[in-house]
């Protein structure tokens, strides 16, 4: 059940950043919001104006770098690996 969960949320947390991605519409808002997180004005560029698909874009490796899963956690949304190991496994 606990590689199942995993599983599930990887894909969940992927889904939830396509979404955050298709919110910034924009090139400009993008580009902004990457050289918040922290990513140099290259690479920021770049990925910005990418025109690959949601998905395929955000298997690149500065989107792993700037939303990571502990910004998903920050922002409040809930990690189900943890919830199942609060629930099932306590000793």
């Amino acid at each position: 059940m606990k590689a199942f969960i995993k599983e599930i949320q990887g894909w969940l947390n992927h889904r939830l950043l396509q979404l955050i991605w298709k919110r910034w519409k924009q090139p400009k808002t993008r580009y902004t919001r990457l050289r918040l997180y922290g990513i140099d004005h290259d690479d920021a560029i770049k990925t910005a104006h990418s025109r690959k698909g949601y998905w395929r874009l955000l298997r690149s490796e500065i989107k792993h770098r700037e939303l990571t899963n502990e910004k998903l956690i920050k922002w409040e949304l809930k990690d189900l690996t943890q919830l199942y190991e609060l629930r099932y496994l306590r000793d």
